[in-house]
């Protein structure tokens, strides 16, 4: 699943309000439900869990992200199992 989102990808903290947060380049379902990190709602992600379907958040409103996600760059966060 493709996550557009404001910014880059999965971060510790909302990096818009905490310059201190780091982003994780991957991380596990259980990490995001674990931490309460706001990747998108618990349900949906999951539900994500349960299915195997890993999710790709990155920035949608950078134009040209889409195509890099889609050539395979790694310009976000890979969130799996």
């Amino acid at each position: 699943m493709l996550k557009g989102t404001r910014v880059d990808g999965v971060y510790t903290a909302d990096p818009e309000k905490d310059p201190t947060a780091t982003k994780f380049d991957e991380i596990t379902y259980d990490e995001v439900l674990s931490r309460g990190l706001k990747v998108m709602d618990i349900t949906a992600t999951a539900m994500c869990k349960e299915n195997g379907l890993p999710i790709y958040v990155f920035n949608m409103d950078v134009y040209g992200n889409l195509k890099k996600v889609l050539d395979g760059e790694n310009i976000g966060t890979y969130v799996h199992a």
